[in-house]
């Protein structure tokens, strides 16, 4: 569809000019400053503070011009929040929202869409990467002129940040999300990969993760909706083409799994469904700026129609994961089990490089296709665990409980030293990544033993009850085999290295005396020589074997930090 006329209505940089450049920092936020001056039923609020040094700004539009949320929410509407420029050379969901707004306020067939619904708009999350403009850096984009950079203020990319929280901006972010508790999420993006005839492409929060009534009813009732809606305003859009190298879409692909690292994936920790839209970026500007813009457009009419059964099927949500025994904390593709769907994309050669002089890949635009493939969009649990009464959290995990606070989790802090029996974590196996990752090296297949107990709780200490609507985020956290936990995220890398040990001459005369007053040790000892040769002539092994089962092994080498207490 074409987009409405601004009439007399405000400019954006975009339209001045004509649709080959995005707005500066201060081009965008002047914009909605104007509009907020010129409509009652605008609020800029400054949420939180960013690593670039200047404040998250969030724009909320509410036609009754009040801006208490949970009010609005007494009243039953329904929040729909949109998150720009977290990727700042990814310039689309800035220019379409700017619009958009101006737009739902002066156009009176639009504004209608205003009736139950409250728009909050983040004009620019990454203000970091805003500021810091050029014109090469997004080697593969067809325009704007120039545009923002990926990496925010400290070069991190917020779209992988909204679990372990490196940033300011995450912190704000989280801080913000849990006070408008939205409905709706989308986070506004421009797609790499393959080349095919789509202008937009689309991330729905993985059905079989989201799970549940809310599940159901964005695959059979919304996606429909808004799949249908796209495809009648002239921008038709199809799955994300999670694919990459030299394979091609003809190939079949699966669905991108959001993990909590990502936008949709946070949200969906919260009940909220998430999306994410990916223009194309081989299309002009225009064309993406359209397409984000009816994107936004089909989303919102459909959350002002049906927001009362989303917020009804979101309490039900809630009141459902409050209850709930067990978690999925890890899943896999299936490979079995697959959609088809009717793909639009060109013919792939892969003709000689006249650099390399090996094979490339090479798209035919001179020969479209309309092919069937499959789409494999089901995920099966991969690990599942049963959730604790409690987790304790020592008063010295700080930056978890930091980050415990940020999502308004509720905790109760212990006021009396106590002794009680707990469930204990020792970590026997992990892998990590060979390379960093956002600072990181994560870890992953992890391997935990669970150990009964006796601790000490002291004055301060945090018990985080798992009886909560936000029981997602706890579990997927604290637990250490949950794909993006905080161990994997290396909070606890602490524990992983031994801070004392011995001498081999000195504890050797000691490593005697241990077998003799602990004949349990020495049977075990032997026990372990006669299975293992490459052990049994290892002499170092072996005292590293009686001293790891004497009581001079420090504790807490291996011991996971939090842990699980199960009321009797």
């Amino acid at each position: 569809m074409a987009l409405p006329s601004s009439g007399q209505g405000l400019v954006s940089t975009y339209e001045k000019s004509n649709h080959l450049e995005t707005s500066t920092y201060e081009e965008g936020m002047a914009f909605f400053h104007a509009l907020a001056e010129k409509h009652p039923e605008v609020q800029l609020i400054e949420e939180g503070p960013t690593d670039s040094g200047y404040p998250l700004n969030v724009v909320l539009i509410s036609r009754s011009k009040n801006f208490d949320i949970q009010q609005l929410k007494n009243e039953g509407k329904a929040v729909f929040l949109i998150n720009n420029a977290i990727h700042a050379g990814e310039p689309d969901g800035v220019e379409a929202s700017q619009m958009l707004a101006r737009d739902l306020l002066e156009n009176k067939k639009m504004s209608r869409l205003l009736d139950n619904t409250v728009i909050a708009i983040i004009p620019f999350y990454n203000i970091g990467g805003v500021l810091n403009r050029n014109s090469g850096s997004r080697v593969n984009q067809n325009g704007p002129k120039e545009y923002g950079f990926r990496g925010n203020a400290r070069n991190f990319d917020l779209n992988r940040d909204f679990i372990k929280t490196d940033t300011r901006n995450a912190r704000s972010f989280s801080e913000l999300f849990q006070k408008l508790d939205p409905d709706l999420f989308v986070d506004t993006h421009v797609s790499n990969g393959a080349d095919y005839q789509y202008v937009a492409t689309t991330i729905a929060t993985q059905n079989d993760k989201l799970g549940g009534p809310l599940a159901d009813y964005m695959k059979k009732e919304m996606l429909p909706f808004h799949y249908e809606f796209m495809k009648e305003a002239g921008t038709e859009m199809t799955p994300y083409v999670n694919i990459w190298g030299m394979s091609t879409p003809d190939m079949d692909y699966s669905e991108f799994i959001d993990l909590p690292r990502y936008s949709s994936g946070y949200a969906a920790l919260f009940n909220t469904i998430g999306f994410i839209s990916e223009t194309h970026m081989l299309k002009t500007f225009e064309q993406r700026v359209e397409a984000t813009y009816n994107y936004l457009l089909g989303l919102i009419t459909f959350t002002n129609t049906n927001g009362k059964e989303i917020i009804n099927l979101r309490n039900e949500t809630k009141r459902q994961i409050a209850e709930q025994k067990e978690f999925v904390v890890s899943w896999k593709l299936n490979d079995k089990e697959c959609d088809s769907i009717l793909f639009k994309g060109y013919e792939a050669e892969r003709p000689v490089s006249e650099i390399t002089g090996q094979v490339r890949l090479k798209y035919d635009r001179a020969r479209p296709y309309e092919k069937k493939i499959a789409y494999y969009n089901h995920y099966d649990p991969d690990v599942t665990v049963s959730r604790p009464d409690y987790y304790v959290v020592p008063k010295g995990q700080w930056p978890v409980i930091e980050r415990l606070k940020w999502n308004n989790i509720e905790m109760e802090v212990v006021k009396e030293a106590r002794e009680i029996t707990v469930e204990v974590y020792h970590i026997v196996s992990f892998k990590t990544q060979e390379q960093p990752f956002e600072g990181h090296y994560m870890h992953y297949d992890v391997e935990v033993e669970a150990r009964k107990e006796l601790v000490q709780l002291e004055p301060g200490d945090l018990l985080v009850p798992v009886n909560q609507w936000r029981n997602r985020y706890i579990v997927e956290t604290l637990e250490p085999q949950a794909s993006d936990s905080f161990f994997n995220w290396n909070f606890f890398d602490t524990i992983l290295q031994r801070k004392e040990g011995f001498s081999a001459y000195v504890f050797e005369d000691l490593a005697l005396e241990i077998l003799e007053q602990h004949p349990e040790i020495k049977e075990a000892l032997e026990v372990k020589k006669k299975e293992d040769i490459e052990f049994a002539q290892n002499g170092y092994a072996q005292l590293m074997f009686i001293y790891e089962h004497s009581n001079h092994n420090e504790k807490a080498y291996m011991r996971y930090p939090i842990y699980r207490y199960l009321k009797q």
